[in-house]
């Protein structure tokens, strides 16, 4: 199988799978990811997604350039989400955390991108080399990075095809925390089980408004929160909101006892 699916409680851990070929994104595999992602979204039981690849190498090292070279370009280019793996991960309502395991080259770059939340291990690395291999991207790279990073660190990277380290890629806000490789999974597994303690409804509806507010103005973003509250926290009941306030308190306890 190109794409693996392993359980472990209400985590799904999603597994890119080709290891001898850093995990590049073959039309089989665009198609088994988005397979697997559709999945995992339809299982209740599911609640929180943990994506990675195979191997030590490589999260992904992008589309496959071979298969490529005898189908043409227009995978770059693709929409739907059979063929673009991007959107295949933007399906999914349940939070996707990217455990990135080595490197993220171009169109593995992207897919990173499109997860929710970043964990490195210290042998992850991130390159956008579109303008050293003469293609423009068409999965979000050049809006999406610029407004994660700034626009001029944008802008060093994908103009150099430079690659960037993990720790500085920390440093500069683009993955949430570095952890040895040996820790990787388990790091990215204990944060999704810590997502799957909340409510499902409200994480996914918040995940939402998070993701349809980052796209909008300020002042665009601002309004759609107050009327998505509006609606929402009018239907709230405040002894059940109690009742979380105090499991809230408890764990915080917990966690630092």
């Amino acid at each position: 199988m190109l794409v693996t699916i392993e359980r472990d409680g209400p985590v799904a851990v999603v597994t890119m799978n080709r290891p001898e070929a850093m995990n590049a994104l073959s039309r089989g595999l665009r198609a088994e990811l988005a397979a697997a992602m559709e999945a995992v979204n339809a299982d209740p039981e599911v609640r929180a997604v943990v994506l990675t690849g195979a191997g030590t190498r490589a999260f992904t090292a992008g589309l496959d350039l071979k298969e490529l070279g005898v189908e043409g370009l227009g995978a770059a280019n693709a929409s739907e989400p059979l063929a673009n793996p991007v959107k295949a991960i933007e399906i999914c309502a349940k939070p996707v955390i990217g455990a990135i395991n080595g490197v993220a080259i171009t169109g593995g770059f992207e897919v990173a991108l499109a997860c929710d939340i970043l964990i490195a291990s210290e042998n992850a690395r991130f390159a956008d080399t579109h303008a050293r291999v003469g293609i423009m991207p068409g999965w979000g790279l050049s809006q999406k990075l610029s407004r994660l990073i700034g626009i001029s660190r944008a802008k060093e990277l994908s103009l150099s095809g430079n690659f960037l380290d993990a720790d500085t890629a920390c440093a500069w806000g683009l993955v949430n925390r570095v952890v040895p490789a040996d820790e990787l999974l388990n790091a990215a597994k204990k944060l999704a089980a810590d997502i799957a303690t909340a409510d499902p409804g409200m994480v996914q509806a918040y995940k939402a408004l998070i993701d349809e507010g980052f796209a909008l103005p300020f002042g665009e973003g601002m309004a759609l929160e107050h009327a998505k509250s509006s609606a929402a926290n009018s239907q709230v009941n405040k002894d059940e909101v109690e009742a979380r306030r105090r499991a809230v308190m408890e764990r915080g306890r917990a966690q630092n006892s």
